[in-house]
Parts: C-alpha cells; sequence; structure tokens
C-alpha cells in the first residue's frame, strides 16, 4: 500500500499546484522514481496521460472559475498558466465543447473532470512469467532521437524511428553488429533526471564502430518479462507489469533505462522480453 500511497500523495502536489508549474521531477520524488518512470506508470495506471489530467483538471477548475462571474477570462488564462487568451480558449473549447465566453449563457453546458484516487485492485488472476537479474553494465551501439520530457509529445517518434530503421536498412546493419548479450534488437529509453532524454534502436555489442552512437548502459537489477505477440502486446504486457505486478513485488523502479529486447523482431509474431529496472523497497 505504501506504493500507491505515494502516488496519491503526488496526487495531491498536483492539486496543490494546478494554478503554478508542475514539476515533473518533484512527482517522481514523491513517488521515489525518475520523471520519466513517474509518467509512465501514472499513464498505465489512469489510462490517461499525466498532462492530459492537468490539462483537464484546469479546464474544470477553469469553468468553475468563469461560472463564479468574478474574474475576466484573460486573467483566468494567465492563473492557469497559459500564455494567451487564444491558447486558453482551444484548450477550452477541446475540452467543454464551448468557448469560454458562453459559460454564462442560461442552458450551456459545461464537463467536469474529478481528481484521481488511486487504489488497488484485483482485476482477475493472470500469470506473467518473470525472472530477476543482476547484470553489470553493457555498451549498446545504434541510433537515437531526444525525446521531450512529457511522454504524449514522444507518441510519434519511437514507431517513427523503428519504420526509418527498417526501411533504410539500419536494423540490418545492427543485427550484423550483436555479439554480446542479450542477444536482440533493442529498444532503450534513457531517460534520467539528470542528462537529455534519448531512445535508442541499438544491439549489444563489443565491435568498434563509426557508423553509430555508443551508449552503455549501466549496472543494475531488472525485472525481466517474457511475451509473444505482435507489438501491440508488448504495450499489454508493460502496462501489466505497471499496474499488476509492480505495486506488490517488495520492488520499485531503480534509476536505469527500461529495455525493451526484440528476440524475433517479426512485428506479427515477435517474441519479446520487457525489462524493468528495479530496487529492492526500503524496510
Amino acid at each position: 500500500m505504501e506504493w500507491v500511497e505515494r502516488l496519491n500523495q503526488s496526487l495531491k502536489y498536483i492539486e496543490e499546484h494546478l494554478t503554478d508549474e508542475i514539476d515533473y521531477e518533484q512527482l517522481g520524488r514523491i513517488a521515489c522514481c525518475s520523471a520519466y518512470h513517474y509518467q509512465r506508470m501514472f499513464t498505465y495506471m489512469a489510462g490517461i496521460t499525466l498532462a492530459e489530467y492537468i490539462r483537464k483538471r484546469k479546464m474544470s477548475l477553469a469553468a468553475v472559475d468563469l461560472q463564479g462571474g468574478k474574474e475576466r477570462i484573460i486573467d483566468i488564462a494567465e492563473k492557469y498558466g497559459y500564455s494567451s487568451p487564444t491558447a486558453f480558449n482551444r484548450a477550452f473549447q477541446s475540452f467543454h465543447g464551448i468557448a469560454p465566453s458562453s459559460v454564462k449563457d442560461e442552458g450551456v453546458s459545461v464537463k467536469t473532470f474529478s481528481p484521481i484516487v488511486f487504489k488497488i485492485a484485483v482485476n482477475g488472476a493472470t500469470e506473467m512469467d518473470y525472472r530477476i537479474e543482476t547484470k553489470e553494465a553493457f555498451r549498446v551501439i545504434g541510433v537515437s532521437a531526444p525525446l521531450d520530457k512529457e511522454i504524449e509529445n514522444n507518441f510519434a517518434v519511437v514507431p517513427g524511428m523503428w519504420g526509418n530503421a527498417a526501411i533504410n536498412g539500419t536494423i540490418q546493419k545492427l543485427a550484423a553488429m550483436m555479439n554480446t548479450p542479450p542477444m536482440g534488437l533493442l529498444g532503450v529509453s534513457a531517460c534520467n533526471d539528470e542528462e537529455q532524454w534519448k531512445y535508442f534502436i541499438a544491439v549489444s555489442s563489443n565491435a568498434p564502430s563509426d557508423e553509430f552512437e555508443e551508449y552503455t548502459v549501466p549496472a543494475s537489477t531488472w525485472a525481466i518479462f517474457s511475451g509473444s505477440g505482435t507489438n501491440l502486446s508488448i504495450q499489454e504486457l508493460e502496462r501489466r507489469v505497471i499496474t499488476e505486478w509492480l505495486p506488490t513485488s517488495g520492488y520499485e523502479y531503480a534509476n536505469a533505462p527500461d529495455i525493451e529486447v526484440y528476440l524475433n523482431p517479426d512485428p506479427q509474431n515477435a517474441q519479446y522480453e520487457v525489462w524493468i529496472p528495479v530496487t529492492k523497497k526500503k524496510a
């Protein structure tokens, strides 16, 4: 329950700062993980991205403020962090379906979006195969792209990278250079709070290469989950790891990358592993 309590403390922080700048790294500190891992956990637990949740909470409260009639639209826009009335109008209309200026019209409906409360729920007993392994640091080579520190801005980045890598021959070149464990194509999300976030398509290799970028995966303990199916099924496995396994596992996120290991990269019949960096919860 401590894990869920920390997440709920982070939600309290969000509510207290809806009219301020919300610090994602502080949310991670409250939940004892990085800002990246916090956003991933939030998205899988809540079924909505953190940024979208914050927007909906702001727009819900903004409607209440407008109904009160004591503040100008421009002041409410500034209150909730919008640099211009135009940006506020766009966000408000996207959520409520009406312009802010129409809120006071008789018979007009607005939406409300209540704060989330996380709870542990048992939805059904389904097995997951996993193992815990501690590994030394290892070198990977590949191609990378920078990631935005707001996860929802990256949704098109990673699929686009894989598509380009398949078309331009990068995957075939990398596969030929793979010669150290783990033996598979790797998707490495290197997203700690100290450096620029990056996503790598890579392989583990000690071969010299001027063509590809190098990255060292730090030594860590990993919870490794096996799966098969389509590329969509790996996302479902990741969701289950975070929502079903992690809360009651006795582990929490460690400060290391998430890794997807594609043992058979066929997009329709993939064999893969999901590597989650973990550390034992402190007593």
